[in-house]
């Protein structure tokens, strides 16, 4: 049994691989499209996915679509969009996913679909192996649902309740996002790393824009929202509330736009520990499932765990609209077959390619690039990485399967050394090519986790934020607030990264390594042996592993350096395929 789940048409394309009731593949269209958050149909990770189950398009049992087109088209149609009749209103064809299946991926079988935030509960519910649990899902927007409660038991998911459009938790922290300058949909969590640089003196203020009972009921008050624009998802009565001129992208952040970001962290975290009540009010299971984009701020996360309502939680790593095509493909699984798609929760993210050493070599070859042979002994490859970290070095660290979702885990990373007081600065300023506040992320040796950090649990998806409580000076990792987002990596499902990280531990006495994602600034996460042959000549990292391979950016010529920034300027799509509207403006949500 062979089951495709898509999510596209909005933002995160993406698609998975259920077969014989196990999650075989998933992986988001911008990774091999290198346009960063694609929404368009996800015909390069179809394949993929047909590649990884080693199946043809005849093999496919049934293709399951992430929500209802035919609501959510009723949903923007009365919320009186503000259309320019000159794009010919080509988004309005709501039977667009489903002709895109048939006539440009090709397929002729059964589809089926579900509304979004089902989908978005399957995909954390049916992956976390409880048999039963109370389930939050919440997000900017659905059809019509923006935040949903529900209850899993055995192969059944309710959503007994839910709180519609236009009152969302997701719009309001993405209309802070976009009044701060940011690019909604992928600046949130730009906002997030903000906060601690700021103090909460807006919180009364943006309190205003909502009404929020005891039970988790929200409802925002829509003089200060106006979410049918192209350009700004806030009225002028925002501006005159918060006393503070909307920030123009890329000007200067100033202490009032740290102390906005502040206020709005804690706003949400004070919405979402509500609505965890107010589940725990209904549902009598210890276990807690969330999903959504929501269930992406880690900071939050972190609070419902001290929360103490839930002893058991689970989020899956790619929560947002990506995520949802595994969802839709467990549905799916379920409608056909009658039972969960593998009762084991997932415990890896390892869902992407990978690239055998076959294939680096060919491609090295090819290009005449020098490169230290360790395939006859993997074992002397970590010695060689940690030499080059212990002397500043920062790699490029290309290992297996690409991971799904939005976090670097190990298998697409840039690591270095957390102790070096510079290196944070360094990573910011010529790896990443991107804002100087922005934190990095630990991964730390499960095993050592209680010594350094104030988590007690395994966190291998990087979603939950916890206090560095390490005797060591770790100041690459520590966030302003003396936080982290920590990876912690087991020798099981990473056994290349924990080895690794063995090695660096037993000649430092340090279980950890910065880690964060292997791409620049406005790109995705690398895919290919040539993507990371392309990030490495464009940016500063000083040495690249690719599986058993070692490439020392001194061993390269200049002119490696100069095609490589050719090559990595890519064309971005002049329109959102989707709403017919020039990129440069932000999404619009009706």
């Amino acid at each position: 049994m062979n089951i495709i789940g898509i999510s596209a048409n909005f933002h995160d394309s993406s698609c998975a691989l259920i077969q014989d009731s196990k999650l075989i593949a998933a992986v988001s269209e911008e990774r091999f499209s290198r346009f960063k958050n694609d929404a368009r149909l996800p015909i390069r990770a179809f394949r993929y996915c047909l590649e990884a189950g080693k199946i043809d398009i005849t093999d496919i049992d049934c293709i399951a679509y992430y929500e209802n087109p035919y609501k959510k088209l009723l949903r923007q149609l009365s919320s009186g969009a503000n259309l320019d009749l000159s794009n010919e209103l080509n988004w309005i064809d709501c039977h667009k996913p489903f002709r895109e299946i048939n006539e440009i991926l090709g397929y002729e079988g059964q589809i089926k679909f579900y509304d979004h935030h089902l989908s978005h509960a399957a995909s954390s519910y049916f992956f976390s192996g409880f048999t039963d649990a109370a389930i939050l899902t919440s997000d900017g927007v659905g059809e019509w649902a923006t935040t949903t409660y529900g209850i899993g038991q055995g192969p059944l998911i309710e959503l007994f309740k839910e709180i519609k459009y236009p009152h969302s938790i997701g719009l309001l922290y993405s209309t802070i996002t976009n009044y701060l300058g940011f690019e909604v949909l992928s600046g949130e969590y730009k906002v997030m790393g903000l906060a601690p640089y700021g103090e909460p003196l807006f919180v009364d203020k943006l309190q205003q824009l909502f009404n929020l009972n005891d039970d988790g009921d929200f409802e925002l008050n829509m003089e200060y929202f106006d979410f049918s624009q192209i350009d700004h998802m806030y009225t002028h009565s925002l501006t005159e509330l918060l006393k503070l001129p909307p920030r123009e992208p890329k000007t200067e952040i100033n202490q009032k736009h740290l102390d906005l970001a502040k206020s709005l962290q804690l706003i949400l975290e004070q919405i979402v520990l509500k609505q965890i009540h107010g589940l725990k009010n209904k549902v009598t299971s210890s276990n807690l499932c969330m999903s959504g984009g929501v269930a992406l701020n880690c900071v939050a996360n972190h609070a419902v765990r001290n929360s103490g309502l839930f002893k058991h939680i689970f989020i899956q790593p790619a929560s947002g609209d990506a995520g949802s095509a595994m969802g839709a493909a467990a549905l799916a699984h379920i409608d056909i077959i009658g039972k969960n798609p593998n009762n084991q929760q997932l415990c890896n993210a390892y869902l992407g390619p990978k690239y055998t050493d076959e294939d680096i070599y060919s491609m090295l070859s090819s290009m005449e690039i020098e490169a230290f042979d360790f395939r006859d002994n993997p074992s002397k490859l970590y010695e060689a990485v940690v030499d080059r970290i212990i002397a500043g070095k920062v790699i490029g660290w290309f290992q297996g399967r690409m991971e799904f979702g939005p976090r670097a885990l190990g298998a697409r990373s840039i690591i270095a050394d957390p102790r070096d007081p510079t290196m944070r600065d360094r990573l910011n300023m010529l790896v990443k090519k991107r804002e100087s506040f922005r934190p990095f992320a630990p991964a730390i040796l499960e095993e050592h986790t209680e010594n350094h950090i104030d988590l007690n649990i395994p966190t291998p998806f990087m979603l939950e934020t916890c206090q560095v409580i390490s005797t060591l000076d770790l100041p690459a990792i520590t966030h302003v607030d003396g936080s982290c987002r920590p990876q912690t990596v087991s020798a099981k499902t990473n056994p290349k990264f924990h080895a690794l990280l063995t090695v660096f531990y037993q000649r430092t006495n340090c279980p950890i390594l910065v880690n964060t994602s292997f791409n620049v600034k406005n790109e995705p996460i690398v895919c290919t042996p040539l993507d990371a042959l392309r990030c490495f000549g464009n940016s500063g990292i000083d040495a690249l592993v690719l599986e058993n391979f070692l490439i020392d950016r001194t061993a390269l010529p200049e002119i490696f350096f100069t095609m490589a920034k050719q090559e990595a300027e890519f064309i971005k799509p002049p329109q959102d395929l989707f709403m017919k509207t020039q990129t440069e403006g932000i999404y619009t949500f009706i």
